[in-house]
């Protein structure tokens, strides 16, 4: 095996650990971190994929993206308010440093993150 291949595999371990962490506790996003995991585990073994997009993690979170349908609006809002509350606590730390710049770049990406997910992110019926 190689060492790319290794990498692949122990990114894809941990982002998979982190989401399911993320799954349970609302504060921590889930679906970026599974994302990277499919990304990996698609790169770097076909046992640890077919295993990953069988999980009921996949299924519950990412199936649906994946394929081009869609997300929940349940999967929206949840993923929406994570990354909201996560984006605040940075925003307000950089505010209290007094760093401005920071402060407008993460506001163009929290805003961007719901122009996405609210208008591109086509939102498909709960199964």
């Amino acid at each position: 095996m190689n060492i790319k291949k290794l990498l692949y595999i122990i990114v894809g371990c941990v982002s998979v650990a982190l989401g399911a962490v993320g799954a349970v506790l609302p504060f921590i996003p889930s679906v970026p971190f599974l994302l990277l995991a499919a990304f990996c585990f698609a790169r770097s073994s076909e046992r640890l994929n077919t295993w990953f997009v069988g999980t009921k993690l996949y299924r519950d979170n990412l199936a649906d993206y994946t394929a081009g349908r869609g997300m929940t609006k349940k999967t929206k809002i949840r993923i929406m308010s994570a990354i909201t509350l996560l984006m605040s606590i940075g925003l307000i730390l950089m505010g209290l440093k007094g760093i401005v710049i920071g402060c407008v770049v993460l506001s163009c990406v929290w805003v961007f993150h719901l122009i996405y997910f609210v208008f591109i992110v086509k939102t498909i019926p709960s199964s």
